[in-house]
């Protein structure tokens, strides 16, 4: 699952994913456009018109789940998406990936 928070609207802000029993951030490392697609396509809105970093959407809590992720953009979901390990990362929350997608 995926979420995004911190937003104007729903279908733009800070990217959490749930894992095991709870929801943690993306790290902003190697976050690029084809990664937000996947982000984008996953919470159903459209596609991705801005891969955002530097928490620009406010830090969020908790643990950080992804850090270098690389997705082709042509996956169902961020969980197919090549990343270090979960829970591994050398980030702190200034680094949260955001997305803007097309739809409103």
């Amino acid at each position: 699952m995926v979420r995004l928070m911190g937003g104007r609207h729903q279908c733009e802000g800070r990217v959490e994913t749930y894992l095991n029993s709870g929801w943690g951030t993306v790290c902003d490392d190697a976050w690029d456009l084809p990664d937000a697609q996947v982000v984008c396509r996953q919470v159903g809105c459209g596609v991705a018109t801005a891969a955002l970093g530097e928490a620009v959407f406010g830090p969020g809590r908790g643990t950080i789940l992804l850090d270098n992720l690389k997705c082709s953009g042509a996956e169902a979901s961020l969980h197919e998406c090549s990343h270090i390990s979960w829970n591994v990362h050398n980030c702190d929350h200034s680094e949260d990936a955001g997305v803007t997608c097309s739809l409103l």
